[in-house]
């Protein structure tokens, strides 16, 4: 009795110890963001649309290729799969937007209109500070009423406020995601965050940033003359200058994550351009590699190129590289 008992306790310990190193392996997934845990691997969304900014579908792995620093990559992950996606909209309402707030939360309320029902949306609005009026969700109630709790305030902090939803909401986020950002592209109030700083840090984001301009030059032009006010920001930077650099960082920050650059010049239009952002969002092929230069370098320059004729191929140029570090 007593070797049998032994037998049974040692056929016990033994599948035990099977259990526990089957549940140790890795699961077998196709999703991508199980892919993503390793910090080797580079990925790249890509919008591949026609002449007539149609998407175009169907196109096989093998007809991407990629390349880095000028050396085609070995692609490992390659998904054509229409997922739904998670977008931070982030609403300019500082000072300066306040004759416009209205139309800002008109243009949020159409571009809720344009998602499908499992996109999910966070809705933050910044003057000096960064407001979060809801949470990730595609609840379209809570949405609408979100957007239209947002109210002006003073000073703009657009820097500071990319760089919060970048480090402390979308790194948290997985699968396809992007940043809305409607605004007027005046900062005149960040701490901390800086224009090259945010522009680096686009470069390394792997969502694409939808910069949309709205002009306020106008408005706070009349509105300063009307006091007998200096026009220039509030600190003391020309008014025409100002503008021609929010210009210039709203293209590049699309440029530099792959996204796309708008500019608002009537409420009608908007429409158009929120439509075209959903379509291109839930429709894109995500391409995964990784890299063949193992050495440590600032920053890799990415060309996707397609053999397909006529399209136009919209990708994020260049990240910074970092190399996995063991654990």
């Amino acid at each position: 009795m007593k070797w049998t008992s032994k037998l049974l306790v040692f056929a016990l310990i033994s599948c035990c110890a099977a259990l526990a190193s089957a549940q140790q392996k890795p699961a077998v997934e196709s999703d991508v963001d199980v892919i993503r845990v390793s910090t080797n691997l580079v990925t790249v969304p890509v919008s591949v649309m026609d002449r007539n900014g149609r998407f175009v579908p169907d196109l096989t792995q093998k007809q991407f290729h990629v390349y880095e620093d000028g050396v085609e990559q070995e692609i490992a992950f390659f998904e054509t799969a229409e997922k739904p996606f998670t977008v931070a909209l982030l609403l300019d309402t500082s000072d300066s937007t306040r004759f416009k707030l209205s139309d800002i939360q008109n243009a949020a309320l159409a571009f809720i209109d344009q998602l499908a029902p499992d996109d999910r949306v966070l809705v933050a609005t910044f003057d000096r500070q960064i407001h979060f009026l809801c949470g990730a969700t595609s609840d379209r109630r809570v949405l609408r009423n979100a957007i239209l709790a947002a109210h002006t305030g003073g000073g703009t902090a657009l820097y500071n406020a990319l760089d919060v939803i970048v480090k402390e909401r979308l790194a948290q986020v997985r699968g396809r995601k992007a940043i809305v950002l409607f605004t007027d592209g005046v900062d005149t109030s960040s701490s901390g965050a800086t224009y090259e700083g945010t522009l680096h840090f686009a470069e390394e984001l792997d969502a694409l940033i939808y910069p949309i301009q709205f002009s306020t030059y106008d408005d706070v032009t009349k509105d300063a003359t009307a006091q007998g006010l200096q026009v220039a920001t509030a600190s003391g930077e020309r008014l025409d200058a100002a503008y021609a650099r929010a210009n210039r960082y709203l293209r590049l920050l699309a440029d530099k994550s792959g996204g796309r650059f708008y500019y608002a010049d009537n409420t009608e239009r908007l429409r158009d351009v929120f439509a075209h952002i959903a379509q291109e969002l839930r429709h894109q092929y995500s391409i995964g590699y990784y890299p063949k230069n193992s050495r440590e370098t600032s920053t890799r320059k990415i060309k996707i190129k397609v053999d397909a004729p006529g399209v136009v191929i919209s990708a994020r140029r260049a990240y910074a590289y970092r190399p996995a570090t063991e654990k």
